[in-house]
């Protein structure tokens, strides 16, 4: 089959959008040759060629923003983005947040799989934070989290840090069409309770934690506000759009890069590092028995009788 349309459009969204534009020209030239060489002839379906040149894309510099999409519904002529569908995906997936309790010990716990806008999950993040806020320690699953709204990171981080001025600079992205490096802070109000700057957090990583999951932990880590427990993560620091190469296909070009003000740097292509590594199984497991031991060490008087004892029958289970 002849993919050289597919290609050439392609080519020119790189050309126009990568937020490097010379690793750009370095892709579009491998591209071409592989266009002309018949590397994609033998391919049939939308779907196996979205692979194929992902692969492709991702062979100069690793980026893992940088993908061809396959859609099974048609892709909009004049934008790629289908809000009703978008929305449909984020109501029935709990906004992002799959699960959010208090563990015996009083540990909060929320398992995240999406950081959605804060103007489409906001009032659910408030709910969380609220519920979870007189927690004694925080565990902040996102080894499922494949990322999403800096603006997310930047609410949910707000309830973590030191309340009011000076607020805490998270994180900054370049926007290549603008020039203009935006800066992430800590929001100076928020509804509800704060679970404070003080008391402990863990978060939970594994391979597949990516993007804005990844932000939000190197966020945590680079500022000393929590430890992270688990495995690397999978090192995708460049944010970007989506634009329609095909009927069923749409790109993901990334246009941005991340910057850490602690750093000056990101975690493109190396992942987050966890502070204490272990298979993603087993992260759990290990910071919550290190979040009961932390529980005990508070006492064991007045009504935190019961949350000692609730927390030593924890751990004796573990």
């Amino acid at each position: 089959m002849n993919w050289s349309e597919q290609i050439e459009t392609l080519c020119r969204q790189l050309d126009e959008h990568y937020v490097f534009p010379e690793v750009a020209s370095e892709i579009t030239s491998e591209l071409q040759k592989r266009l002309a060489k018949g590397a994609y002839t033998d391919i049939s379906q939308e779907e196996a060629f979205a692979a194929v040149v992902t692969a492709d894309l991702q062979s100069i510099n690793g980026d893992k923003h940088l993908r061809l999409l396959y859609s099974v519904e048609e892709v909009p002529e004049h934008d790629p983005f289908d809000m009703d569908l978008y929305m449909q995906e984020v109501k029935l997936s709990g906004y992002g947040f799959a699960r959010v309790e208090r563990l015996p010990g009083n540990i909060g716990y929320v398992d995240t799989t999406m950081f959605h806008a804060p103007e489409v999950a906001g009032e659910r993040a408030v709910a969380v934070m609220t519920l979870l806020a007189d927690t004694d320690v925080l565990l902040f699953d996102v080894r499922r989290n494949g990322g999403g709204s800096p603006g997310m990171v930047a609410l949910l981080c707000s309830y973590l840090f030191p309340y009011g001025w000076p607020a805490t600079h998270l994180n900054s992205i370049y926007n290549r069409a603008s020039g203009v490096t935006q800066q992430s802070w800590t929001l100076p109000y928020v509804p509800g309770p704060r679970f404070g700057p003080d008391k402990p957090i863990y978060v939970l990583t594994s391979s597949e934690t990516f993007s804005g999951a990844e932000e939000l932990s190197y966020d945590l880590q680079t500022r000393g506000r929590a430890v992270l427990v688990g495995e690397r993560t999978r090192g995708g620091a460049n944010p970007g759009s989506r634009y329609r190469v095909g009927p069923h296909l749409k790109s993901s070009v990334p246009s941005g890069m991340a910057i850490n003000p602690v750093t000056g740097t990101n975690w493109e292509g190396v992942g987050v590092a966890p502070d204490i590594a272990l298979p993603a199984d087993q992260a759990f497991d290990h910071a919550y028995k290190l979040a009961l031991q932390h529980v005990l060490t508070l006492g064991d008087q007045g009504y935190r009788r019961v949350v000692a004892e609730e927390a030593r029958t924890a751990l004796a289970a573990l």
